[in-house]
Formats: structure tokens, sequence, C-alpha cells
């Protein structure tokens, strides 16, 4: 007996026209010719983010706590900045919902958007990076791509079951054009390249 998906995909097959169809050649398009990290950053901002140049984790403990002085859950999925929140002891995505500052490493950045690439290895727990109300986000200066075209090359999509690009902090806007952020998401994102 055919179930309706059988029905469907024999339909398929039979309808599909002769010949070959490969896939369409993907043109080769104008890049920027900025500095990478400077359109980065230039994009970052533009997307309500913020950037800071950082040492060492030690450098960045203490911007952390300046930039945040009222945080009082911090959970970080890297080794180097502990938070006082173990995301390996997360049995419930819901524990994380009264993260102040989340920290995480992405993956890399893409310098035409000013946006962060995260997978669940790097989350850890993938609320982390969706529940807290501050986000801090550790790159290296030098994972960088130009655009989309050379991220989706690079980000190994089928070694995760999870992944995201992130852009700046949440924000959504009324028909009266007010402008709310981390209505449904983090409330800033910043972005340290150590």
């Amino acid at each position: 007996m055919n179930t309706s998906k059988d029905t469907i995909l024999q339909a398929v097959a039979r309808n599909k026209p002769a010949g070959d169809h490969p896939y369409p050649q993907i043109p080769a398009f104008e890049k920027s010719r900025k500095p990478i990290l400077d359109e980065f950053k230039e994009n970052l901002v533009l997307a309500a983010g913020t950037w800071h140049d950082v040492r060492n984790a030690e450098e960045a403990r203490d911007l952390i706590l300046k930039l945040h002085p009222d945080a009082k859950v911090i959970c970080s999925s890297v080794p180097e900045i502990a938070g006082n929140r173990d995301i390996n002891k997360i049995t419930d995505p819901h524990q994380l919902d009264d993260v102040d500052v989340g920290v995480i490493r992405a993956r890399f950045g893409v310098s035409e958007t000013g946006m962060v690439y995260l997978s669940e290895d790097d989350l850890v727990v993938n609320a982390l990076g969706f529940l807290s109300q501050h986000l801090i986000i550790l790159l290296k200066p030098d994972q960088l791509v130009r655009d989309m075209y050379e991220a989706y090359a690079v980000a190994e999509l089928e070694k995760f079951n999870y992944t995201c690009f992130m852009l700046g902090p949440s924000a959504t806007a009324d028909i009266g054009a007010v402008m709310v952020r981390g209505a449904q998401g983090a409330r800033t994102l910043s972005v340290f390249f150590m």
C-alpha cells in the first residue's frame, strides 16, 4: 500500500523532465575592497552591535564587568572566561532564563553583514545565545570571510545538527517605527576580538 508520500514521490519521478539538469553556476560577484576587519566592524555597528579589541582573557573578564556591572548571572561556553553559572551543568534550557551575560566563541564572522556564525558546539546549550540578556561573542580577527558565498563554503553545515548566523542584538519595530531592542533575544551584542 502506497502512502501519500510514496504517491507524491512517484508522481515527481514520472514527471521529471528528461536530460541532465545541473545546478546553475554561481557567478563571481565583485567583492568589497575594504579591509575585511574594518568592513566587519562597520557592519556590526550598523546592526547595533559593538566591538572591542581585547588582548587576553583577563582583559576580557575585566571588560565584561565594566560593560555589565549589574550582571548577577554570567554563563560562559568558553574555557578561557569562567562565568558563575556552569554551562556544563545545565540539564534544561530553561535554567538559562535568568542569564544576564552569555559568553560564546564564534566560528567565524561575515564582513559584508557584520554577523557571526555559531554552532551547537559553540553554544553548548543552544538557548544560551537567545535567553541571555547581553551577549559577548569572542572572535579571532583573522577568522572572517567576505560574504555569504564564502560563509556557506566554510560553514560545515553537514557536521552539525544546529547552527545559526547571528547579527547584532534582537530588535523589532512596530508600525509607528518605534524600535525595541531585546524583544525576543539579547538586548546587546558585543564582539571581543581576541
